[in-house]
């Protein structure tokens, strides 16, 4: 009996020794992420926002992580080639996904989006919501939205309008505007909407949804023309250009974000590190300050309440989608 019991508690004593070096493992893994140069994708083309803050972005987070932040652009395929990459990197915190709100909207779009976010992806966290301005080319005869409205009622299918790629923020907030406002206007994609800007501004191409930040040099340049704004109240900034319902098109509200993102297997540990540096760089005062100086709302929420916030907006996606008639894509 004795010996049985001494082999008991030796047994035990090898049992709690394991589990605590396995602890200790653990916490010192936790405490040496990251030890080498993380990767931010971005999968859209340089130049725009989403590109622009991700620049912004990873000085912060190296400087909190004390690795480089290196910004890796993989556009293609609406953004799905940038995403469907990360998805299929190691789950080991090293490689970043920064993207929005289409990241919610393929699953209801596309036939084989390619990920599954509830299964392939978890939230770092927010960056910032932002609302969209109308914009057209400054030579384009629209001075007011109605002068868009009644020449688009009056040559349907004609107009144009351009998007950084079908299921993106700009495209979406585009499409709903239409729909409410009954208007038949042809959808041209672009790989990011930096890339559409040029056909814009010449004309080819007759309006776009566009972020204030990225609007507003070629506003002050005579370039473009702000004919309203997506959100519910007037941008700050812009305090002439009227919102969308006050010029009678009600219920297209619309609000982009922008997020970081890992994939799911990612350690709960090393997810909370990232979230830690990203919470740090968007309270930092001079991004704040930037973020909402280009009329941009910070998000400063943790991984999990992002992350369960971005999982209710696919429900709300799916069904949003569906009002308007988009057909499932290739």
């Amino acid at each position: 009996m004795r010996t049985i019991l001494k082999n008991t508690l030796i047994k035990h004593g090898l049992a709690a020794t394991v589990l605590l070096f396995a602890g200790l493992s653990s916490a010192m893994a936790t405490d040496q992420f990251p030890t080498k140069t993380v990767r931010m994708v971005v999968p859209a083309a340089a130049g725009g926002l989403a590109d622009v803050t991700a620049r912004q972005l990873a000085l912060k987070i190296s400087a909190t992580l004390g690795q480089p932040v290196i910004v890796d652009n993989r556009p293609g395929g609406d953004t799905l080639l940038g995403t469907r990459m990360v998805k299929d990197a190691p789950a080991d915190g090293y490689t970043l996904l920064l993207q929005g709100d289409g990241i919610t909207v393929y699953p209801a779009l596309k036939k084989e989006p390619g990920y599954d976010y509830e299964r392939d992806f978890t939230a770092v966290g927010g960056i910032f919501r932002m609302p969209l301005l109308m914009v057209v080319g400054a030579q384009q005869p629209d001075q007011t939205l109605q002068d868009f409205i009644a020449r688009a009622k009056a040559n349907p299918n004609k107009l144009s309008y351009g998007s950084g790629g079908t299921g993106s923020g700009p495209h979406v907030g585009a499409a709903l505007f239409l729909r409410r406002a009954g208007l038949d206007v042809m959808h041209v994609p672009y790989k990011g909407n930096s890339a559409a800007m040029p056909d814009v501004i010449s004309g080819r191409v007759d309006m776009i949804f566009d972020v204030y930040a990225t609007s507003i040099g070629y506003i002050k340049a005579g370039k473009l023309r702000a004919l309203a704004v997506s959100s519910s109240t007037r941008h700050p900034s812009l305090p002439d250009v009227p919102t969308l319902a006050e010029r009678g098109v009600p219920n297209a509200t619309y609000t982009s974000w922008l997020a970081l993102f890992v994939p799911a297997a990612t350690p709960k540990d090393v997810v909370q590190r990232l979230s830690e540096a990203l919470h740090s760089a968007v309270s930092s005062k001079d991004l704040y300050d930037r973020f909402r100086s280009d009329g941009n709302e910070p998000i400063l929420m943790s991984a999990d309440e992002f992350h369960n916030a971005v999982k209710t907006q696919l429900g709300q996606t799916d069904k949003l989608l569906k009002d308007l008639g988009l057909p499932k894509l290739d």
